[in-house]
């Protein structure tokens, strides 16, 4: 029988170690609902853009998954190109959200289907399997989540904040509008439920994760999973590997750490992943009452990813 694998993911990070799990799991061709590897994605950050919905979370881990994502940047298509962007900008549209012209063609795709009645992890399905994904990847829900940024200027979208503004301002709290009225999306809770491994990736904790967590009914199938449940921080050495997890960390009153990450963990997993650079800090998470292992987290590339992939396995 084939090891069951959920993922809470988003973000680059959630996408490099989906990539991971993907290489280190037997490939038994197509998806299926209780095998294999199914990565449950963040939607908070999703946006309207040119009247198109985006889902850049959904689509960074689609893209990885692929073989298409462009590993320099970390997001978006490798050999793309911005036709269609410039000519919009010429036609007085503002485009400070870069969409490549590939790019565009899938949210075009999934915004026609939207509209049409397909609910978002049913297009899911169907843009991943076109592009050759054999893990499942299911949005969190399919209803409308969007993630607010409370900063000393006041109040703005997650893009806003994280593109436009490069992420330069203090984040003083993160609203989740329409959380509340949000229903997981279907095959969601099973994933967790049946999962052999469930496993938080090392995503922002609070930009990525805590919008699938706070989706109501998910952080309780968590908590009651009979799976060995393991975080990993995206917190080396006290700095990000990538995005403001540190910044945010610092402004909401944390210690920024991956004994923070931890803390902030605690109740929800079995075990804490930490990178060798903070071996010093598992006897301290130990007394949180969570297990450790300590090994190298850096996933530069698909080796790197694999490995670590491998080390959670073994956790199984």
């Amino acid at each position: 029988m084939s090891t069951r694998v959920t993922l809470l993911a988003g973000g680059v990070g959630g996408a490099r170690l989906a990539h991971g799990l993907a290489l280190a799991l037997p490939d038994d061709g197509a998806p299926a609902p209780d095998d294999g590897l199914t990565v449950v994605v963040n939607v908070g950050d999703d946006t309207e853009r040119h009247g198109l919905l985006v889902s850049p979370d959904l689509d960074t881990v689609m893209y990885t998954l692929a073989g298409l994502n462009d590993e320099t940047r970390g997001w978006g298509l490798t050999d793309e190109t911005y036709t269609t962007l410039d000519q919009l900008a010429r036609l007085g549209e503002d485009t400070w959200f870069t969409l490549g012209d590939r790019d565009l063609a899938t949210h075009v795709v999934r915004t026609a289907a939207l509209r049409e009645g397909q609910p978002l992890h049913a297009v899911t399905a169907r843009l991943a399997a076109s592009l050759g994904v054999h893990a499942r990847l299911l949005p969190v829900t399919d209803d409308r989540l969007r993630t607010l940024v409370d900063t000393p200027s006041g109040r703005v979208a997650f893009q806003e904040y994280f593109v436009r503004r490069q992420h330069a301002d203090a984040v003083l709290g993160i609203e989740l509008d329409g959380v509340a009225a949000a229903r997981p999306a279907p095959g969601v809770l099973d994933a967790i439920a049946r999962a052999d491994l469930l496993v938080v990736a090392p995503s922002n904790p609070f930009l990525s994760v805590e919008p699938v967590l706070a989706v109501p009914g998910v952080r309780d199938a968590v908590l009651a999973s009979p799976a060995r449940r393991v975080a990993v921080s995206p917190i080396v050495g006290g700095q990000a590997i990538k995005g403001p997890a540190a910044q945010i960390l610092e402004t909401l009153g944390h210690e920024v750490s991956a004994l923070g990450v931890a803390r902030l963990y605690a109740d929800l997993v079995d075990v804490m992943v930490v990178d060798d650079a903070d071996a010093d800090l598992a006897g301290p998470i130990r007394e949180l009452g969570v297990e450790v292992l300590v090994t190298d987290t850096i996933m530069g590339g698909a080796a790197g990813r694999e490995r670590l992939a491998h080390d959670l396995l073994a956790l199984g």
